[in-house]
């Protein structure tokens, strides 16, 4: 049970972590590879992705069957990128985004560190007006904007102290969230109507869209997900990072969008998924509520956390003599609140569906990163990195710009065009399969052997030696 949250070093170290984009070194790795499942379970029980899941019945009209099955299928397959890029962390030391110096180059690295910065502060974004919305449900005296302000400030708070205290609060939210929402899938379940089996149906662009909605969820995860695993020793391997992280993302996420498009269908038809849970879990409606509102603070703070690093990563591209510590990521933490809680309280009713699309249209430039990232880590790297190039004013042995894994990268990009469907444009072979869009799974099939061969073939010089490595 929770029989032990904090280690003897945790009760010495400081309150607020101390690094930030720096390597983490041997003699401070610590924590527990069950911490990974606990984070990854209990941060998506939260109600963006509860919103995210009703999109299944409520915008793809799918049946309730067919729903569930789009959901799991890309979670799984989803989960697998994420399990992946977390178990490079105790191999590495170093955030997510600091990691792709190796395979882009120290400038070539901001192609995706600024795509990362922009998807964290948008899903910073769209939590502060749910928690708004949901710190209004639960207490009408508070405006919603005001409610943005004060989920801000606590997401905030969590965010600064920083890897220790997020990771706790996630060991005692899988408990708690995790039987909260188990609870409200028995009372819900009760609630459905007779006719649910009847409602919807299955159209193969409904299918992938669902689908691909749940995959591009895990992949825009993965642009940080090491940044929660550094600290661990590298003993632990990358097995069991790679299946703690796993288990704990796909069934977390699968069960709040599962969730999400249960409440929906229990409640009045046309209920937006944030009342349908007030709605259809009766007696436990107003706790749940509170639960998730608490909950999407928590989870909040993770993509300030990510935002925060990549920002400061941006910044110490062209800074290589400023190594930030807890100052300066408190600093960064501040402006990227302020700016977020500007944006929150101006937005547009319509800004979390907007935003969800957008987010689609992410996976167009994340597919193509996590493949590559994917590759030189296991394949042509095969773990094997020099991490003080990574810091190197020059790049190191990695450079400035790596042209394999940029002319990759924008391979990658291009390739999926006449595949994509977006809200301005949809190409001409997605035209001919009346819409449906199959890039995500082009993309991987051409960026995976591309860059491989560039790898093998132009850029063996800058690849560190074990030796090097260790030294």
């Amino acid at each position: 049970m929770l029989c032990r949250v904090m280690t003897e070093h945790d009760r010495r170290s400081d309150l607020i972590e101390s690094h930030s984009v720096d390597f983490v070194p041997p003699n401070e790795r610590h924590g527990r590879v069950a911490d990974l499942f606990t984070l990854w379970f209990a941060t998506n029980i939260a109600p963006l992705p509860v919103v995210t899941g009703a999109l299944a019945v409520q915008v793809y009209g799918l049946s309730l069957k067919w729903g569930i099955c789009a959901i799991l299928v890309g979670h799984a397959l989803g989960a697998v990128v994420l399990g992946l890029c977390s178990a490079q962390g105790p191999v590495m030391g170093v955030p997510q985004m600091m990691q792709s110096r190796g395979q882009f180059g120290r400038y070539g690295a901001m192609l995706v560190v600024g795509f990362a910065a922009v998807i964290y502060v948008g899903f910073f974004t769209s939590n502060l007006i749910l928690a708004g919305n949901s710190i209004h449900e639960i207490a009408t005296s508070i405006t919603p904007r005001l409610g943005v302000v004060v989920a801000g400030l606590c997401a905030a708070t969590i965010g600064v102290i920083g890897y220790r205290f997020i990771h706790l609060l996630n060991r005692i939210g899988t408990w708690v969230m995790g039987t909260a929402i188990l609870i409200g899938f028995v009372l819900v379940i009760d609630r459905l109507p007779g006719d649910v089996a009847s409602r919807g149906g299955l159209t193969v662009e409904g299918w992938l869209g669902t689908m691909s909605l749940a995959l591009i969820w895990q992949v825009s995860y993965a642009c940080y997900t090491s940044d929660y695993s550094r600290y661990l020793p590298a003993t632990v391997g990358v097995f069991r990072p790679f299946l703690a992280t796993y288990l704990g993302a796909f069934l977390g996420t699968s069960l709040s969008f599962i969730f999400g498009a249960l409440v929906v269908l229990a409640a009045p038809e046309g209920t937006a998924p944030m009342a349908a849970i007030r709605i259809a879990t009766g007696p436990l409606g107003p706790t749940l509520m509170v639960l998730l509102a608490i909950n999407v603070i928590s989870h909040n703070a993770l993509n300030l956390y990510g935002a925060t690093l990549s920002i400061m990563t941006s910044i110490q591209t062209f800074a290589s003599r400023w190594t930030p510590g807890k100052r300066s990521r408190t600093v960064v933490s501040a402006a990227v609140l302020a700016a977020c809680l500007i944006a929150a309280v101006a937005a547009a009713n319509d800004f979390v569906p907007r935003f969800m699309r957008f987010i689609l249209t992410m996976l167009d430039v994340l597919v193509p990163w996590a493949t590559i990232n994917l590759v030189d880590f296991y394949l042509v790297k095969r773990r094997t990195y020099d991490v003080p190039s990574l810091f190197a004013p020059d790049g190191g042995r990695y450079g400035l710009f790596r042209p394999s894994a940029i002319l990759a990268y924008v391979f990658g990009i291009a390739i999926q065009i006449p595949f994509v469907v977006l809200p301005s444009y949809v190409g001409v072979i997605a035209t001919a399969l009346h819409g449906i869009d199959i890039s995500w799974c082009i993309s991987p099939l051409v960026t995976a052997p591309v860059y491989f061969w560039l790898e093998q073939r132009f850029a063996s010089a800058f690849l560190p030696s074990p030796a090097e490595n260790a030294s």
